[in-house]
């Protein structure tokens, strides 16, 4: 009798420990969506159930946990919206799979997934997020009288979110955007689309500040990261990208719907998305619009991109700019274009742009360091500033690409700035004497 209350001792003690370190033990106010009806059979629509436990969490003035325990859901298009009662709200997908209900067709009619709205202190934890996005993308390859698609995770006009070990796959549109937030972290994410994909860009962050993506691996059809305009102080680290168009800086073109093209590309565009690099990308699509300033991109690499490191504008007058951005540590594996500058952005030529216009976009004080690898082009730096706008302030040092084995080359067109320490292509930047001169 004795050893048996030894043994019962022992099980609620290792219970205890157990339920101690469990998803849902962190808050006491614990929501398991399977207990306000969701089903985890991939058949039933569990918008109903999730708005219901996110309903409950959202109201109580207490922090609280939403749990989804594992299995495969059907979700339609969901808002999840604020603002809520309490700024501490977890939402666990403890090995769940979501899965993008579809129309007839094969695709969604919605312009977004799952989006939270008004928001603040939401932690996003976990999940396998399936966008069911190949119908979509086959019926754009086709052009046929497609939607635009629908954003896997829209998250707008919130702030103090993180976003933990989700993967996305296959997302119709962009797969994450970050919308008129404010501090956002997102940390060890698995953004993936096949690399024919059309604007399926991994992160899209526009009209935000104080945003950090980190240690995550990113691999679609369109950029890894695009950046929109009226975004500031964004730190990007640690992340790889590829396929895809790289990392880029550009006015974004996040209208719910229209795609841009950008990578790892900072969007300036009006709303629309798409391209793969790390970059800054479609700047000055519109007259008057927001700059971009205080980007740092760190320790990134990308892996047979089209872009590397883009910044991009319209060839048309604008209000726009991009200022103190900071390429630090990129590794560039067989990459079109590693480092790109380009003022005569004109998709359609005619339609308020055209390709022989000046972009009236300010680009100053943008730093290029320790940057290696491999080209896939001969020209692995082309810097083609606006004649009316010239880039200024373009810091390079230690800057090694070669090309098929041998040195890759450089073109530079009204950009003004210095180079040091080993510069593989040599530096074509031209001298703030010169500027001077000709103005």
């Amino acid at each position: 009798m004795e050893g048996s209350h030894t043994i019962a001792t022992v099980f609620l003690i290792l219970w205890a420990l157990v339920a101690l370190h469990s998803p849902i033990a962190e808050s006491l106010n614990n929501i398991v969506v399977s207990e306000y009806g969701a089903k985890a059979d991939g058949v039933t629509d569990n918008s109903p159930a999730f708005l219901k436990a996110w309903r409950e969490a959202c109201s109580s003035t207490e922090e609280a946990t939403i749990y989804v325990p594992a299995g495969h859901y059907l979700v339609h298009p969901t808002a999840f919206s604020g603002p809520c009662a309490n700024d501490n709200i977890t939402l666990v997908v403890d090995g769940g799979r979501l899965v993008a209900r579809t129309e007839a067709k094969g695709y969604s009619e919605s312009a977004y997934w799952l989006m939270f709205e008004s928001v603040r202190g939401l932690t996003f934890k976990g999940g396998y997020l399936d966008g069911k996005g190949s119908s979509l993308w086959s019926c754009k390859g086709e052009d046929g009288e497609c939607p635009s698609g629908a954003t896997t995770l829209l998250f707008r006009n919130s702030s103090d979110l993180v976003l933990t070990n989700i993967t996305s796959v296959d997302s119709e549109l962009f797969h994450i955007v970050i919308d008129i937030c404010r501090n956002v972290t997102m940390e060890g994410l698995k953004i993936l689309a096949a690399g024919t994909s059309p604007n399926t860009d991994g992160i899209h962050v526009e009209e935000s500040r104080w945003v950090t993506i980190m240690n995550s691996d990113i691999g679609t059809g369109d950029d890894c990261i695009s950046v929109g305009p009226g975004t500031e102080d964004l730190l990007i680290e640690q992340v790889n990208c590829g396929p895809g168009h790289g990392i880029s800086k550009d006015r974004s073109a996040y209208e719910y719907g229209v795609g841009l093209e950008a990578n790892l590309q900072w969007v300036a565009e009006a709303r629309i998305y798409g391209e793969r690099e790390e970059g800054i990308g479609s700047l000055g699509k519109s007259a008057n619009e927001a700059g971009v300033r205080n980007v740092q991109v760190r320790n990134v690499v990308m892996t047979g991109t089209l872009n590397g490191l883009r910044i991009k504008a319209w060839a048309r007058s604008s209000t726009g700019f991009a200022q103190a951005l900071v390429f630090d540590g990129a590794t560039m594996n067989n990459v079109q274009h590693p480092i790109i500058i380009d003022q005569r952005y004109c998709p359609h030529d005619g339609q308020d742009c055209s390709d022989d216009q000046d972009s009236g976009v300010k680009i100053s004080h943008v730093t290029y360091t320790n940057i290696s690898g491999t080209s896939a082009t001969d020209i692995a730096v082309e810097l083609k500033c606006s004649a009316s706008s010239w880039c200024q302030g373009i810091n390079m040092a230690d800057v090694q690409l070669t090309y098929n084995g041998h040195p890759s080359t450089a073109l530079c067109q009204n950009a003004v700035g210095t180079a040091s320490g080993m510069m593989l292509p040599p530096s074509c930047l031209q001298s703030l004497d010169t500027l001077n001169v000709l103005h």
